[in-house]
């Protein structure tokens, strides 16, 4: 059966009406939160920053939080297909042992971990990502204020209950628990422009350097109460600094290209792009705005989905559902990520001849 399909604001829609798709049609690619659910977007991302995208030689901006950031950093190195390979296998052999009578690992421990592996992953390859030729890079994360700016037994729980209730009220009032920070590679000595508007959000921006990076990164895969903050990076404000998730879940944003041209093109493991990490219960906020007018998103059929390994994307509850089953864990994802390969297949195909009759509406 058919496991792609292609999902587009109306301007993305004309554009591929009238001129197909071409590599250098596309400014920027997001890179969603999502944890495991990003497994099954490896091989897209292969295609795309392995064989497509090379292509052309216009600069193109990557905007990722948690997983997405850790994905779109691994596309910036110099062999992009053999780093997103070991993401995938780093990603899917991730174990960590379990204390007598507890369900889920200790969040220092996960931290200590998962620290050890991202230093082991770019180790001296920093400097490849930075002077990427083409790709700016921008890793997004999310720093508590007030109650949320340092991590504490209790206040980080409460300063978390207050987001809740003030993101259920309006995404704005969030902004007094939790700012977006975004790290972004240099450009002409400065921070690249963001390709996006920030007037939807509190927002700051910073320079990425080698000397901010692993932190930066490791923030915005720092999920709350499953990992530890990050606290203090280097040419950032003080504070502590959480999963990019919590603010852009998917990164629904104001997106804009120089000029007001290009194509956001997004892999993505749904057609909906849900804002923040709190807003994922609240249906309302999930469909599409105008934010999303030249948006291209390439999203897995559900139906195609339910005939995964246990029906569904791998997803976090996977850890608890498995347990010390590490072999049956690791078997279901190896599983879901080499089916999606179809949909790395099937997208190569649809752009050789292009059908905009298979673009759906966002």
């Amino acid at each position: 059966m058919t496991a792609l399909r292609l999902y587009a604001g109306p301007g993305a829609r004309r554009h591929i009406a009238e001129h197909g798709l071409q590599p250098q049609d596309i400014t920027i690619v997001p890179g969603a939160a999502g944890g495991p659910k990003g497994l099954i977007l490896g091989p897209l991302d292969r295609f795309l920053f392995g064989q497509w995208l090379p292509r052309a030689g216009d600069p193109v901006h990557l905007v990722g939080a948690s997983i997405g950031a850790w994905r779109m950093a691994a596309a910036c190195l110099n062999d992009p297909v053999a780093a997103l390979q070991r993401l995938e296998r780093d990603y899917i052999a991730q174990d960590y042992e379990l204390p007598p009578g507890r369900r889920t690992p200790p969040a220092d421990l996960v931290s200590e971990r998962f620290g050890a592996s991202l230093q082991a992953f770019y180790g001296e390859r920093v400097g490849e990502v930075l002077a990427h030729p083409r790709y700016r890079l921008h890793i997004v994360t999310a720093r508590g204020r007030h109650m949320l700016a340092r991590e504490h037994r209790l206040a980080t729980p409460l300063g978390y209950l207050g987001a809740f209730l003030s993101n259920a009220l309006h995404r704005k009032a969030m902004g007094a628990w939790l700012e977006r920070v975004v790290f972004s590679s240099p450009q002409d000595g400065a921070a690249a422009p963001l390709p996006f508007a920030v007037s939807d959000y509190r927002t700051r921006q910073v320079l990425l350097t080698p000397h901010n990076f692993q932190d930066a990164l490791q923030a915005s895969c720092s999920i709350p109460f499953v990992l530890r903050a990050v606290h203090d990076i280097e040419g950032a404000p003080r504070g502590a600094y959480w999963d990019g998730g919590i603010t852009d879940y998917h990164l629904h944003l104001s997106w804009h290209a120089p000029g007001g041209r290009g194509i956001v093109l997004y892999p993505h493991f749904q057609r909906a792009i849900v804002p923040g990490w709190l807003d994922k219960g609240l249906r309302w906020r999930h469909a599409a705005t105008p934010f999303l007018d030249r948006t291209l998103v390439l999203a897995p059929d559900p139906e195609w989905v339910r005939r995964l390994p246990d029906g569904k994307l791998p997803d976090r509850t996977d850890f608890t559902r498995y347990g010390r089953d590490l072999q049956g864990r690791m078997k279901a994802w190896n599983a879901a990520a080499s089916a999606s390969r179809q949909l790395a297949d099937e997208f190569a195909a649809w752009l050789e001849r292009p059908d905009a009759r298979r673009v759906e509406p966002l």
